[in-house]
Formats: structure tokens, C-alpha cells, sequence
């Protein structure tokens, strides 16, 4: 299979966030993130990032069908529960780029989507002159009950991109899980590197 890969920025951030938005609540919905979302929910959370200045959509598509998309936008641009977890550790945040979102529907995975995607964020902080790239996932619990027996945390991944884990640099978010009946707060754990 051919799947096409584009940058959208600026004026034409608009016309990838619906795309955007049903990816993260279909990849988002399975285990770790197990989220439970909205359209509307997330509408309102990318018409935020969109207005960002130097915000990027990498957008992966096979034919028509967008099939995978990341996100990424200077870390002021960015929700401040996003940015004081680094910024309370020292961080000078205008020098550090935010990658966000990344999703890609299971069945176009281990074929190097995921590395495109961070090489078009990362010359996206280049061109924007960030000195460090960031982003954080959902921490849970090793024996969560939800957690399938074939998991495999994208730990591994991540370090050979040249991420670590940044020690005390936990953000809080709450989203209603897909088991649970109301929202709780979860703990996403920051990682970094240097460009």
C-alpha cells in the first residue's frame, strides 16, 4: 500500500482538524489513553491549537482516507497545564517545541509512519528555532485491568528517537475513561530531547 504523507500549516490547519479530531477519539479510545470522547469535545480543544502560530498537521493518508495524523506547536501555544510542569523544573518553554497528538489506526502501524511524523515535527521546532522537542503520555499503572495481554509500550520507540522520560515533569489531565462514568484526572509523564 502508498500511503501519501503532507504537512499542513497555517490557512490550511482548518482543513485537517475534523480528520484530526475522529482519529484521536477512535486510537485514543483503546488502551492506554482509553478515552472517551466527543466531536464536539474535540473541535473545540483543536480550534485552539490550530490558531497557534508555528503549529504543524502531519497528515498520513491512504487514497482519500486519512488514516493518521500528528500534531505539534511551540510549547507556549500550548494549554498551561502543559507547559508548568516544565516550566516549575527551570525549562525556558519558548525554546521547546510540543508535539501533541500522534495517531495512526492500527493497521498502518510498524511501516515507519511514526518516524515520519516525528522527523516533519522535529524541522518544523527546527525551522521555528526550538532547542528541545517534547511530549507526554497517559502513565498507567502497570496492573491496570484494561491493560491487554499483547501490549507494548512505546518506550523502546521513543528512546531511539533520542526522548527520555524527564524526572518530575508530570502533567494532569482528566477525560471520562471508556469503563468509567464520569471524568478522573491522569498522569502524563513529559519526554524530552535536545535537537
Amino acid at each position: 500500500m502508498t500511503i501519501g504523507v503532507e504537512t499542513l500549516s497555517g490557512g490550511d490547519l482548518a482543513q485537517g482538524l475534523d480528520a484530526v479530531a475522529r482519529l484521536r477519539i477512535a486510537v485514543f479510545r483503546s488502551y492506554p489513553y482509553l478515552y472517551d470522547g466527543s466531536l464536539d469535545y474535540e473541535r473545540s480543544y483543536l480550534e485552539k491549537f490550530a490558531a497557534a502560530e508555528g503549529a504543524i498537521i502531519a497528515v498520513a493518508r491512504d487514497g482519500d482516507e486519512v488514516v493518521g495524523a500528528a500534531t505539534g506547536c511551540p510549547l507556549v501555544a500550548e494549554h498551561e497545564a502543559f507547559s508548568q510542569p516544565l516550566r516549575s523544573l527551570g525549562h525556558d518553554v519558548n525554546d521547546i517545541f510540543y508535539c501533541a497528538e500522534s495517531v495512526l489506526l492500527p493497521r498502518y502501524r510498524g511501516q515507519g509512519l511514526g518516524h515520519r511524523f516525528f522527523d516533519l515535527r522535529e524541522a518544523q521546532a527546527r525551522r521555528l528555532g526550538a532547542r528541545k522537542v517534547a511530549f507526554c503520555a497517559v502513565a498507567r499503572p502497570a496492573g491496570h485491568p484494561l491493560r491487554p495481554a499483547d501490549y507494548v509500550p512505546l518506550d523502546g520507540f521513543w528512546r531511539k528517537r533520542g526522548y527520555a522520560p524527564v524526572d518530575g515533569a508530570v502533567a494532569r489531565f482528566a477525560w471520562k475513561d471508556i469503563d468509567q462514568p464520569a471524568e478522573t484526572e491522569k498522569p502524563l509523564q513529559f519526554w524530552m530531547r535536545q535537537l
